[in-house]
């Protein structure tokens, strides 16, 4: 890869050790670095605007629910490596909250914030399943996001009571089709090899179950009891909150990558030439990705995924939760309306219109409009859902919810998203540097596999190498895709 040219610039220092270690609270952790339960809950009890201000140490990072192939990581007292993270959304943070729970100091660098409205992770909600038999890599991600899920149940455990509010909820998920497709068939197959807690039901046990679905058509529905939804920005912006008060330094601004001299990235430049230089660099940058490096620019793509919400009737409780799990139709999912900030029922996809009447003649297809080269640009891309998708999405409440048909549209929400032709992660070297890491291409479904992925990339940045199969996986794509013409 071509290096970077470096500016004569001002260089930031490292961020020097958390002054909270002299705090008293701090006094009483446990040999690994951790607080003592008994601590956390005295601290718990009083709010977020006092935790945010005690700088308290958080409980240990998950130990009861190991991912398979990460080793479980472990504070480290001396330990002197700091890594600057360049991506605060769900997987630079989560990033950040591991690096700093094995001992590494952490600089978290982002263009607009944790959470925000441009980012892949700056929608309301998002989904938390394990349903991936239609994925080339559901026997590795099958695994990952049942762990995913009980990481998620313990950040609610530990940090929603702090925060004086709620990031998980266990709505479960159901998938309903017409036919037993080769996507429930596999699904199921995963879900028994990992010993996932489902069900199997004919299509009259789920028009029992959910009288308020319209399922005339369905012969087969698999569901996932404690599957969920999460409270994706809350969620987002509360773990880079936490990263913080375990010591990690957020800086809000933009960078490009430093040159690489002799296999190693020379710092990260911010816009304003200041120079950010650490041991080791991780970008977590979505679909920035193809922006900074240019190797990139043609192994992702980044469509642009919209999701609406829609009021539900006043007074009625049946489509918000715990009385609705979160659902999948072909091409559709969604959820009930969530407590806390009711959002409104979750919308994503959508129905095409009807054919026209038989013996019609329908109107000539309009040509398509030239691309907009905005689109791929996550600075510049407009986020507008249109008509069309409202009305597709109208389609799809009379269709399967009649009750839902007119319901208001409250809000809508739109992200770019990181696809490639191999469909996996990434976690790997930047080309030609051994100390910069490129981890991305979460293809839809990446913000649910934070807590996991997080702490899988942490584990290679510190140097542990760990499964050899998930480091074969998750390797830079050769393939790419075809560029378009002209």
């Amino acid at each position: 890869m071509d290096a970077f040219a470096t500016p004569d610039v001002p260089e930031r220092a490292a961020p020097q050790p958390d002054a909270d270690a002299t705090d008293p609270l701090i006094d009483t952790t446990t040999a690994d670095g951790t607080l003592p339960r008994r601590d956390f809950l005295r601290l718990a009890g009083v709010g977020a605007g006092a935790f945010l201000a005690a700088g308290c140490a958080p409980p240990a990072a998950f130990s009861a629910a190991p991912a398979p192939g990460v080793q479980p990581g472990k504070a480290r007292s001396g330990n002197s490596q700091h890594i600057v993270v360049i991506g605060a959304g769900a997987w630079g943070g989560w990033t950040a909250y591991h690096l700093r729970a094995r001992g590494a100091r952490v600089t978290l660098i982002d263009q607009y914030g944790p959470g925000n409205s441009r980012s892949t992770s700056g929608d309301e909600t998002r989904g938390i399943r394990s349903s991936y038999g239609d994925r080339a890599s559901g026997e590795l991600w099958t695994p990952w996001a049942r762990t995913a899920i009980a990481r998620w149940k313990l950040f609610e455990k530990e940090w929603a009571p702090v925060f004086r509010t709620s990031f998980f909820h266990e709505t479960g998920d159901v998938i309903m089709r017409a036919t037993r497709e080769p996507f429930i068939t596999r699904t199921v197959d995963l879900w028994k090899a990992n010993n996932v807690p489902h069900e199997v039901l004919s299509g009259d046990e789920a028009r029992k179950r959910w009288p308020v679905i319209k399922a005339d058509d369905i012969t087969v529905a698999i569901t996932e009891p404690d599957a969920g939804v999460v409270r994706c920005r809350a969620a987002t912006q509360a773990v880079a909150a936490v990263a913080q008060k375990m010591g990690a330094e957020l800086v809000i601004g933009r960078v490009r990558p430093g040159p690489i001299v002799d296999g190693r990235m020379d710092g990260v430049i911010l816009d304003n030439g200041t120079v950010v230089r650490g041991d080791a660099y991780v970008f977590a940058c979505g679909p920035w990705l193809r922006k900074l490096f240019p190797y990139m620019e043609n192994r992702a793509r980044i469509p642009i995924g919209h999701a609406l919400y829609f009021g539900v009737p006043v007074g009625d409780t049946r489509f918000q939760f715990p009385n609705l799990p979160s659902f999948n139709f072909p091409g559709v999912t969604g959820w009930p309306m969530l407590p806390v900030d009711s959002r409104g029922f979750r919308v994503r996809g959508a129905i095409a219109p009807p054919p026209p009447p038989a013996g019609t003649t329908p109107p000539p297809a309009a040509p398509p409009a030239p691309a907009d080269p905005a689109l791929q640009d996550p600075d510049l891309s407009p986020r507008w859902t249109n008509q069309d998708r409202v009305d597709g999405a109208r389609r799809f409440l009379a269709a399967r919810f009649p009750l839902l048909a007119n319901a208001p549209l409250l809000e809508t929400r739109a992200c770019h998203y990181e696809s490639s032709i191999n469909q996996n992660f990434i976690v790997d070297f930047v080309p030609g540097a051994t100390n910069a890491w490129i981890a991305g291409l979460g293809q839809a479904e990446g913000f649910k596999f934070g807590p996991v992925v997080g702490d899988y990339i942490a584990q290679r940045v510190v140097g542990i190498e760990g499964d050899a199969k998930l480091k074969k996986a998750f390797a830079l794509p050769t393939e790419q895709y075809e560029r378009p013409p002209g």
